[in-house]
């Protein structure tokens, strides 16, 4: 499955709008500590390696720089051994362990409280995070690759129904750098993973 995304920023009207009629699916509360090398050899292709509560995740983007995009779209990677595969990883090597050889090291630690709600076929997840960020996310799941140009256009309708605005929003892993390593920010927008307004 692919997993197609798009992020927003909520104020409280817009909040309320976007979930009077969903329904609540679940909440929780949980930690992401997210990898890269010195040189941010991941994060500056887009590609984002984390640890949530014990089990690592590789997501490979789909899509072009963001000045190219409409949504975010990744292919996730949720096996120990296809994100050896992945990074060229030992592959007899347990993954922390080959990680650390490799010289990923972690550079964030976020404290996530998401609420997730359904809405027609529509995933609307609300993140509030541990240094006072809060974003929307709404998400579709689709097959294979040539679904995702309608599963675009059909969040960005969603999305324009609720007068929510169109255009960049910080993820909270770009906000969470911009805050705590600005050399890091800097990478990504020279590297075309965000644009110049995410300084």
């Amino acid at each position: 499955m692919l997993e197609v995304e798009k992020k927003f920023e909520l104020d409280d009207a817009s909040q309320a709008k976007l979930l009077a009629g969903t329904s609540f699916v679940s909440e929780k509360t949980f930690t992401d500590t997210y990898f890269d090398t010195k040189d941010f050899s991941l994060t500056t292709k887009d590609i984002w390696l984390r640890d949530r509560g014990g089990r690592f995740e590789l997501k490979v983007p789909l899509n072009d720089t963001w000045d190219k995009r409409v949504s975010d779209q990744y292919r996730e990677l949720e096996t120990d051994a296809e994100i050896s595969e992945f990074l060229h990883l030992a592959d007899d090597t347990a993954l922390k362990e080959a990680l650390h050889a490799s010289r990923y090291m972690p550079f964030a630690s976020i404290v996530t409280t998401r609420r997730k709600y359904r809405k027609d076929k529509f995933i609307i997840d609300i993140d509030v995070l541990d240094f006072g960020y809060q974003i929307a996310e709404i998400e579709l799941m689709v097959k294979q690759e040539s679904d995702i140009p309608v599963a675009v256009a059909e969040i960005i309708a969603f999305a324009s129904a609720y007068g929510l605005r169109l255009g960049y929003v910080r993820g909270k892993v770009i906000e969470y750098i911009r805050r705590n390593n600005l050399e890091h920010l800097r990478a990504l927008v020279a590297a075309g993973v965000a644009p110049k307004t995410a300084l």
